[in-house]
């Protein structure tokens, strides 16, 4: 373990619902891995023993970690410790202050409402826990432009910037990471990766189910909140990002945050917002709830390479299918051939449920017409069962200290500056309705030219 390895992870939250979903399977497959081998310990209010959090472990990892494979869930039970206490309370941190035994790299992880995080920041910083330390927080970070930059404030008033490490999970799925891989480590996109060939970029994530009984969140999150302006965005960063000069963590970012820094704040115009006939049910919902469930985004990067070319991002719930995609619409060629009548070029990424990189050209059609279709050349893959989960790459890189995936402050305040005109209260008009199952709300004004390609899955 290098110096720079935290020697403890400490978890507030261990009892709930992101722990049993996601972390568990994460730290079972990193003790497999063979990169998991520090203490863990778990903080939360719940009345638990040692015992029954294994038991939960455990269970956890039988239903979405794939089994539990007895080697891996014995070493995992032997890191397992666990702290219970409310987070507003000094004898909580006492307690974990000597759970700690000495660790000197502590690493925090703060899988807790952000409400929460000014209270813990703080006992910590009073029990002598902080110093040394690194810090890992779950998303949301803020709410707008305003809380963002309170909760970075509550954040930087205990650890530094470099010993942050904001998560957002989707940095961690490998396509979304190897598309600037597949960027920069080939030849053949750079040469029409630009304003003068690209006319259009399309970013879908639509989700086929509801808010699955996640009514009370959701209503005061909204589909912009929730997968726009974090995830969609740093979507947007790999794609529209300059070649960084180095492939460093701060060399990444420093690209990243230019692309934010390009983008004009958004207008009315610039959206559109939907809500699924049913929402209003939904458990926990407000019966007059104006919260959207779909959204349309026009953007515009004005720096040299993509200037006058529209981003699209949209994204929903209730959707025909569970997918994200990336289509970079091509300018057409001069028209040699007056009858072609196939759609432009096209570049395709999708990200999920499997991973294709695909390439649309206009061959000659079998009539031989003059008129074409269009073929895809396309590569495609689906997960393999010991690929890294998006959870287990970036915990791990947080214990290593890789920041590379981690949002920076200044890349946070830029992505909630561009939604923010938009969030406010009356800022736009009520959500349209739209049928469960269908592709949402279309606008003539938010449509690229050539119109929206929804991706299928077989």
């Amino acid at each position: 373990m290098t110096e720079l390895h935290s020697d403890t992870l400490v978890f507030f939250g261990i009892t709930g619902d992101l722990a049993y979903k996601k972390i568990f399977p994460a730290l079972h497959a990193m003790v497999r891995r063979g990169t998991l081998r520090i203490p863990v310990i778990g903080v939360a209010r719940d009345d638990y023993t040692l015992d029954q959090l294994k038991a939960r472990a455990r269970a956890s990892i039988d239903e979405h970690g794939g089994g539990v494979d007895a080697e891996a869930i014995k070493a995992l039970d032997g890191l397992l410790h666990y702290v219970k206490g409310e987070y507003s309370e000094a004898t909580t941190f006492d307690a974990l202050h000597e759970a700690l035994a000495g660790a000197k790299r502590p690493a925090y992880y703060l899988a807790i409402p952000p409400s929460l995080f000014g209270s813990v920041v703080e006992h910590l910083s009073k029990a002598d826990c902080a110093d040394g330390a690194r810090v890992i927080v779950e998303k949301p970070f803020g709410h707008d432009l305003k809380s963002a930059q309170a909760l970075n404030g509550i954040l930087l008033d205990a650890f530094p910037e470099d010993q942050v490490f904001r998560i957002d999970h989707y940095l961690g799925k490998r396509p979304v990471h190897n598309m600037v891989y597949f960027r920069f480590g080939n030849t053949m996109l750079e040469s029409f990766w630009n304003r003068s060939h690209v006319d259009s970029v399309q970013i879908t994530m639509a989700e086929s189910f509801g808010v699955q009984g996640r009514g009370a969140f959701y209503d005061q999150t909204g589909t912009i909140r929730d997968v726009m302006q974090n995830h969609l965005f740093q979507v947007l960063a790999n794609l529209a990002m300059e070649p960084p000069v180095r492939t460093d963590a701060e060399s990444l970012r420093d690209e990243k945050v230019k692309v934010l820094r390009a983008i004009a704040p958004l207008a009315p115009a610039d959206v559109v917002r939907g809500q699924f006939t049913g929402y209003l049910k939904e458990p926990g919902v407000a019966p007059d709830s104006q919260t959207e469930t779909f959204a349309v985004l026009r953007l515009t990067i004005n720096n040299w390479r993509w200037q006058g070319v529209p981003f699209y991002l949209r994204a929903g719930k209730s959707l025909p299918v569970t997918c994200t995609e990336v289509v970079v619409r091509l300018r057409p060629p001069p028209s040699v051939y007056p009858q072609r009548k196939t759609e432009s070029n096209h570049v395709r990424f999708r990200i999920s449920p499997d991973t294709t990189v695909a390439m649309g050209l206009t061959v000659m059609d079998e009539e031989d017409t003059g008129s074409g279709v269009v073929s895809e050349l396309h590569a495609s893959r689906h997960p393999g069962p010991n690929e890294m989960d998006a959870y287990e790459r970036v915990l791990g890189d947080a214990l290593t200290g890789d920041r590379a995936l981690f949002a920076r402050e200044d890349y946070v305040e830029e992505a909630w500056r561009i939604v923010d005109p938009i969030l406010t209260p009356n800022a736009l008009p009520a959500p349209l309705p739209y049928a469960a199952g269908s592709w949402g709300i279309a606008t003539e004004a938010l449509t690229p030219r050539g119109g929206w390609v929804d991706p299928v899955v077989v």
